[in-house]
């Protein structure tokens, strides 16, 4: 049995990963890995869920085990990927899905190459900037100068991440999530054409090499029978 895929879905904070990692879910059968986090819940966010939520001590514990895919520090709170639940069903032949972090994703790429993992690197983008402002902006309750500053900050990362992806990146595909329908449809395919490489189609490689010897036989006879002039008429 070939190995499944593993999906790495990233992009700029507040490009809409969440939404589009959900639809995608209930459209192709994928184990969507759980990140790890030490920022708090947003609202409607569960544990388990959409994260597991531990405190920064543990975090770091699992960092020193080396637990992780991948970690990173993303606007001042720790984001990962425990390595364990990856693996185990990649090796299942079942396709892995991770919605993460840029800084997370290019240690996936590294970690990738070093396990012989079969990834598919996604990168989301927003129409515009000025758009993943007014998403930001409109996202959260929270108000005041501390939001305001982590909205710039988050801005300002998101160019350097796109500018990085427009001189390559390392991606395989670019998703605009302009009209979610759209951009879903649009990781469906990424999906399902990942599905039908040669790699992850040897089984029916080797199935179309399969011969049936009663039925092989029976067209030999019928060979014979044209042969004889059989069915032409005279």
């Amino acid at each position: 049995m070939a190995e499944g895929t593993l999906f790495v879905m990233t992009g700029a904070s507040g490009v809409g990963k969440g939404t589009l990692r959900k639809r995608l879910l209930e459209r192709e059968k994928l184990f969507y890995s759980i990140s790890m986090t030490t920022r708090p819940p947003r609202p409607g966010e569960r544990h388990g869920v959409d994260y597991w939520f531990v405190s920064r001590e543990r975090f770091l514990e699992l960092v020193e085990a080396k637990k992780f895919l991948e970690h990173a520090s993303y606007v001042n709170n720790l984001y990962g990927t425990p390595l364990d639940p990856v693996l185990r069903h990649l090796k299942r032949g079942e396709d892995v899905l991770l919605e993460i972090e840029v800084q997370g994703a290019k240690q996936v790429r590294e970690k990738a190459e070093e396990l012989g993992l079969d990834a598919v690197f996604i990168f989301i983008v927003p129409p515009s900037l000025t758009e993943l402002r007014r998403r930001l902006l409109f996202r959260e309750s929270q108000r005041g100068p501390d939001k305001l500053k982590e909205v710039a900050a988050r801005i300002k990362r998101a160019e350097e991440e796109i500018k990085e992806a427009l001189s390559g990146g390392g991606f395989d595909y670019v998703v605009i999530n302009d009209v979610l329908e759209e951009a879903t449809q649009e990781l469906v395919t990424i999906v399902r054409a990942a599905r039908l490489k040669r790699e992850r189609r040897r089984d029916a490689l080797e199935r179309a090499l399969e011969r049936d010897p009663e039925l092989e036989a029976e067209l030999d006879e019928i060979e014979r029978w044209l042969m004889q002039g059989g069915g032409t008429g005279n």
